[in-house]
């Protein structure tokens, strides 16, 4: 598991634009002393970045044939690229949400908060207190409070910051507090119930895909999509009622409809054949479209 890779700086709009950009002309460019100069951000933000454009599912890490870790762009990153690299899209906010949040590592944090985590409204300090309770019974080694601590930060300024314009300190926003699933008020951390338009159904049916094709399955029940970690009610903080409506408007997409069935409480889900990556490049072009 992994804790604090992020050097207490959040994700910036336009932070990920810049990363993909440079890293198309140079894949070892997080290694380049004068990245910094080249980039425009602080060598701790560098740092920063190089773990946001692998947590957020954009960019991979791998060893070239020289055994040298290079960073290439996933085809989701390089849709991404294509379509909204300045993150104008929610459904793309909330992508990146989800591929944060979904797995263990390497943003462990952000998986336990939303798929571990149950309480809605917590004070702050409370919320530190129960992430270090967890940690010390998940994790075999030492992990510092403080880590801990810096993470809870980042994680409810990724969420929060640009939410208010009244606040004069939030001058730089999170690309992702467009989703609108948490808010502070006072010391108190809040997990909202976002509307469907918040996250957006082209997201919504995006990950619901992803977790058909990880899973090898064709067909996924509501009661799944309410509790299993990665799904719905977890990385989206959706309730049942929420959830059924987003699927009943899933039903009438133009060309890949669910099939919902609904029978004495087994309502389950029928999912079309077509990749999560196939479908999403479907659903840019559409959005350019009604752009233009």
């Amino acid at each position: 598991m992994a804790y604090g890779q992020h050097q207490s700086f959040y994700l910036r709009d336009r932070w990920l634009n810049k990363a993909i950009k440079h890293l198309k002309e140079d894949n070892r460019f997080f290694y380049d002393k004068e990245a910094f100069e080249k980039i425009g951000l602080g060598k701790n933000m560098v740092q920063s970045l190089r773990f946001w454009v692998v947590a957020t599912g954009v960019v991979e890490e791998k060893f070239n044939e020289n055994r040298k870790k290079v960073h290439l762009l996933t085809p989701l990153g390089e849709l991404i690229y294509k379509y909204d690299k300045f993150i104008q899209f929610r459904d793309t906010a909330a992508i990146i949400h989800y591929n944060l949040s979904k797995d263990i590592e390497p943003a462990t944090t952000w998986f336990w908060f939303f798929n571990e985590f149950s309480e809605t409204a917590i004070a702050k300090d409370d919320l530190n207190a129960a992430l270090n309770d967890w940690v010390s019974i998940h994790e075999d080694k030492k992990i510092s409070h403080r880590s801990l601590k810096r993470d809870i930060d980042c994680l409810v300024k990724l969420y929060t910051a640009g939410q208010s314009i009244l606040d004069p300190e939030e001058v730089i926003q999170s690309p992702i507090n467009k989703i609108n699933i948490l808010r502070e008020s006072k010391g108190t951390i809040i997990k909202k119930v976002p509307s469907i338009s918040d996250v957006g159904l082209t997201a919504l049916f995006f990950t619901l895909l992803k977790y058909a094709e990880e899973q090898g399955i064709d067909n996924v029940s509501v009661d799944e999509i309410v509790t299993r970690h990665g799904l719905w009610g977890n990385i989206f903080n959706m309730n049942r009622a929420v959830i059924v409506n987003a699927l009943e408007l899933l039903t009438a997409h133009p060309k890949y409809p669910i099939k919902f069935t609904r029978t004495n409480n087994l309502d389950t889900v029928r999912l079309p054949d077509i990749s999560p990556l196939k479908y999403l490049e479907f659903e840019y072009k559409r959005k350019v479209e009604t752009l233009v």
